[in-house]
């Protein structure tokens, strides 16, 4: 069975949150299982946005398949898997219900299931029996509510599904309170939507201030510090909702978010490196323009103050290394001065370069991207020269292999770029760019401040026009 969504329905049922027997001594969940011929059964989690495998076992000579070991499984939602097409029926472990029995059949798992030892096993499949019974009657609903052009009709069937919402919602809240440790009324809770208050004042006004209100309320419901939220079918949908969707994709925002996100997690261990390691992946790997910064704050207000326990000395100095070496190049940081040297030997400081706007330009001439770049980049020279705009083009051989540089120069008839070298390469200028690979590209201004960067040559007059457009703006705003 799919995972049935959690937030629509509950049910009142008067069971109390007992704690199974010897909690502490390992676990073992016991399935008797009608009509399934297979002999393997598998039982598997949740864990970010993945399902992993947990324990793979045979039916016993009683007819059971036991899932068992030594030490209790971490709380949260399982799946209990079916050969051979991977249908499956969700079990919920807490660090009260660990050794449990369940009995069910193949055909139906869902409906004719029942549990020993398991009431907050109990307590979940009856808040899904209960969606079932409902969730028919509401979509039927739907159905008619769109198909019909009748308004009083309509006005009707709306307000008959209203009476289910509200009905719901009762028997939401009052098993909730009826039941709050358990794991079913957490699940419930950490999916009741945010209610969102009127608000007043125009459209786009009104917009904005549910936008706030929600990034400010979205977690209400869901408590981040409860470890069993970890393995749950949710819970990394909803913060990359959170980081991704709701916030304004500028690092800034994404880094408060994050911060956010952490701060919350803190009490539940696991959940908090989880999502450390995961943020700080992510923003590793990140092709987007300027989100290496965000890597730099998870690095420096995480690694560097040593809330990443779990990470070891070797790789700990990597990451630290490369956060320091990011972060001097980061947009809206001063571009790193260095000192090169033109094709007659002329010394010039990147610094002084008089100019609006400053491309530095990083090539080789046995780059084979750089070959493909050159004919963007002469293009874009050409209209965007007289808009206050020069290419400072570095390339970046050495000693000998430098004459090759200015042949490349003049077979490609791109002499009219400021074309530089540093032929002992004093200025260390590989290393001050983190330049691993070929090319790279800055758009500096005047003050040679970082405006963008590592973006493609054939990217490069669209994201010019907009820097452009931009200042005109402020200007005119002045």
């Amino acid at each position: 069975m799919r995972f049935l969504a959690l937030l629509l329905f509950s049910t009142i049922i008067s069971l109390f949150y007992v704690r199974a027997e010897d909690s502490n001594g390992g676990h073992q969940i016991r399935i008797k299982l009608d009509n399934y011929e297979e002999e393997e059964l598998f039982l598997g989690y949740h864990y970010g946005d993945k399902q992993y495998l947990q324990d793979t076992v045979e039916k016993n000579a009683s007819g059971f398949f036991v899932f068992e070991g030594d030490e209790p499984l971490p709380p949260g939602v399982y799946l209990v898997v079916m050969a051979p097409d991977n249908q499956y029926f969700q079990l919920l472990v807490t660090n009260e219900e660990q050794k449990f029995t369940v009995f069910t059949n193949a055909k139906n798992p869902t409906q004719d299931i029942r549990f020993e030892n398991a009431p907050d096993n109990e307590l979940f499949y009856e808040y899904l029996a209960f969606l079932e019974e409902k969730k028919p009657m509401a979509d039927e609903l739907s159905k008619e509510i769109e198909a019909t052009e009748d308004e009083s009709y309509r006005k009707t069937l709306q307000d008959k599904r209203s009476m289910i919402d509200e009905e719901v919602r009762e028997f939401q809240e009052a098993l909730i309170r009826r039941m709050p440790g358990s794991l079913t009324a957490a699940i419930i809770r950490a999916n009741l939507p945010v209610d969102i208050p009127e608000f007043e004042g125009s459209e786009e006004e009104v917009q904005i201030q549910r936008w706030h209100y929600t990034q400010d309320h979205y977690f209400d419901n869901l408590n981040l510090g409860d470890p069993r939220m970890l393995r749950t079918p949710f819970l990394f949908q909803r913060v990359d909702y959170f980081v991704h969707k709701l916030q304004v994709q500028h690092p800034d925002s994404i880094s408060r978010a994050i911060d956010l996100v952490l701060e919350k997690m803190k009490p539940a261990e696991e959940t908090f490196k989880f999502y450390l390691i995961h943020f700080l992946n992510e923003y590793a790997r990140s092709n987007i323009v300027g989100m290496d910064a965000v890597y730099v704050h998870l690095v420096n207000n995480y690694y560097a103050k040593g809330l990443a326990p779990w990470t070891d000395e070797e790789q700990l100095e990597k990451i630290l290394d490369n956060a320091k070496a990011l972060e001097p190049l980061l947009i809206g940081k001063i571009a790193p001065n260095i000192s090169l040297q033109k094709r007659d030997g002329t010394p010039i400081e990147l610094h002084d370069v008089d100019s609006e706007y400053t491309i530095l330009y990083f090539w080789r001439y046995d780059c084979g991207h750089c070959k493909k770049s050159t004919p963007f980049m002469k293009e874009f020279y050409e209209k965007f020269k007289d808009k206050g705009v020069k290419i400072v083009a570095v390339c970046t051989k050495f000693t000998d292999e430098i004459p090759d540089c200015w042949k490349y120069v003049d077979d490609n008839e791109i002499g009219d770029w400021l074309h530089t070298v540093d032929e002992f390469h004093r200025s260390l200028f590989m290393k001050v760019y983190n330049i691993k690979s070929t090319p790279q590209i800055y758009v500096l201004d005047r003050n040679k401040k970082i405006l963008s960067k590592r973006i493609g040559a054939e990217q490069l007059e669209e994201v010019m026009d907009k820097i452009i457009e931009m200042r005109e703006k402020e200007k005119a705003n002045e």
